[in-house]
This record gives C-alpha cells, structure tokens and sequence, in this order.
C-alpha cells in the first residue's frame, strides 16, 4: 500500500494501474468478473476505496456504482475509509483471547498511538483493528501487520514489533 490519506480526486487507473486492470480483462470471462482484483487496484494504489474510486471502479467495468458499493462492503479486507500506513489486524477470537489477544490489542493500542481500536495513529503510522480469526489457533495472539503474518505475539513483544514498521 501506498498513499493512505484523502486527495482531491484523480483517476486511479490511468498509467500502470490502468495497465495492470487491461492485463486481468482477458484472465475472466468478462469485465464485471474483474470487480475484486479492481478493487485490490485500487486499494494498492491509494490504500483505501473511496465513493470516488466507488464510481471509477463502476464505469470501467460496466457496473452500476451501488452494485460495487455493495461488494466492497460485504469484504472485510477492503478500506473503505483512510488507514495508516502500516494496517494491524489482531485476532481476538475465543482461543486467542483466552491465550490475552485482549492485553495484546490494548497493548498495540497504547503503543501506536491510536488511542482506539479502529483509529489511526495521529501521525498516520499505524491503524489497529480486531478481527475475528487470522486461521493460526495453533499460534496464540497472531497479528497480521501490512502482509506480514506474526505468530506468539505478547504484550511484551508490541514495542519491539513495531518498531520495524517506520
């Protein structure tokens, strides 16, 4: 992910963005088939989906802007609003919050500036969100950082974690 605050408006698929959108069109068997990987496009090239990028992502594939509205919100993995530059998903599901996925959160929390859970960092740095199950219940409190998948994660571990993510 890249730029993660609001612009004024200017097309997202124009240049290599546009390229890489032509690129998947004969990978499906037609254009509304693309709306997902359109939407990762976006999201790479601006960290979030806008209504405007909504509305861009519509008139290229054909599709009216309240059928994408809809299918960006049913996913969990799109931005509908700006996020930090590093996104945080911490799983605090029933194993993992018996294991302190709780003490964990509050911790990245507390530690990243955000101040609450879904909240970004006043310097743009971090946002830190719950989510329901990373798929690692053998591995207590894992945490997802950008792409990054981190196993064992304690309280303790919080500080030195994120000081890798500038």
């Amino acid at each position: 992910m890249t730029a993660h605050g609001t612009t004024p408006h200017q097309p997202i698929f124009a240049g290599d963005v546009l390229a890489k959108l032509e690129a998947l069109y004969p990978k499906y068997p037609d254009k509304r088939s693309v709306l997902l990987p359109a939407l990762w496009l976006v999201q790479e090239a601006r960290g979030w989906v806008s209504d405007d990028a909504v509305r861009e992502v519509a008139e290229r594939l054909d599709l009216t802007p309240s059928y994408v509205r809809g299918v960006l919100t049913f996913y969990t993995m799109y931005h509908k609003h700006p996020v930090g530059r590093h996104f945080i998903q911490v799983c605090t599901t029933s194993p993992c919050g018996m294991c302190g996925a709780e003490d964990v959160a509050r911790t990245l929390v507390e530690h990243s500036g955000c101040g609450d859970l879904g909240a970004t960092s006043p310097d743009g740095r971090f946002t830190v969100i719950e989510v329901e199950c990373l798929g690692a219940c053998g591995f207590p409190t894992p945490i997802l950082i950008d792409d990054d998948f981190i196993e064992s994660v304690t309280p303790e571990r919080v500080p030195e974690l994120l000081a890798r993510y500038p």
